[in-house]
């Protein structure tokens, strides 16, 4: 189909209504070979539209945020983890002292618990022994233990119970001690200046500081 602008054929009176409607879109005009008008308008503001965005900023309204020194810097992310590591360090530092205090302690307590221990039990071992050691103490008063068989026994039984630190004590001239001494007669004499022990009834038993069995004495008082 030949497409027949307005006025081809003699005007705009042999346009028929009721055909298609054509427009030329065409940019340059056929007669005068130049752009049209709309169109000229139209590359003028793409133009103007390239050449805004192309061209550089006015510096002076340019908004270029806070300076360096005015930033408000926090701690970084790096400087909060070296302090949470030094806050758990201090805390676990504080712990072991406290641990290291609590079991040295610890040692000392069942040292000493330990050491009392010991002291009860040779205790307890030698005060049954008691009746036993009174007999050989009155059997060597008695001469009965020079020469015979049972000499050697009674004095190595008495000397192991020597390094565990027994003892036998009371002698006859001694002061009189309430703390040591048990006195069961009391007598009266110028020939004294002090209570002093005259007669041992029954030695005494200690393991160090620890009486056993105080010694049974009668005791002169001065006049």
């Amino acid at each position: 189909m030949t497409d027949q602008l307005p006025g081809a054929n003699g005007g705009a009176g042999d346009v028929d209504p009721t055909g298609p409607v054509i427009r030329d879109r065409r940019k340059l005009d056929p007669k005068t070979g130049q752009v049209r008008e709309e169109f000229a308008h139209r590359h003028d503001a793409a133009a103007s539209s390239l050449a805004g965005a192309a061209s550089p900023a006015d510096p002076g309204s340019v908004d270029v945020g806070p300076t360096e020194g005015a930033l408000d810097v926090g701690p970084t992310d790096g400087a909060l983890d070296v302090a949470a590591a030094e806050a758990k360090t201090a805390e676990y530092l504080a712990d072991l002292q406290r641990l290291q205090a609590e079991y040295v302690n610890y040692r000392k307590r069942v040292d000493r618990d330990r050491f009392v221990a010991r002291e009860l039990a040779i205790a307890e071992v030698i005060e049954a022994l008691i009746p036993t050691l009174d007999e050989i103490d009155l059997a060597r008063q008695h001469g009965e233990l020079e020469g015979g068989p049972f000499a050697a026994i009674a004095e190595k039984l008495e000397a192991t119970l020597q390094r565990f630190g027994w003892e036998r004590y009371g002698t006859v001239g001694e002061g009189f001690d309430p703390t040591v001494h048990e006195a069961l007669m009391h007598g009266h004499s110028d020939e004294v200046t002090e209570s002093t022990v005259t007669q041992v009834l029954q030695p005494g038993h200690r393991v160090g500081d620890r009486i056993l069995r105080a010694a049974r004495v009668a005791v002169t008082d001065p006049e």
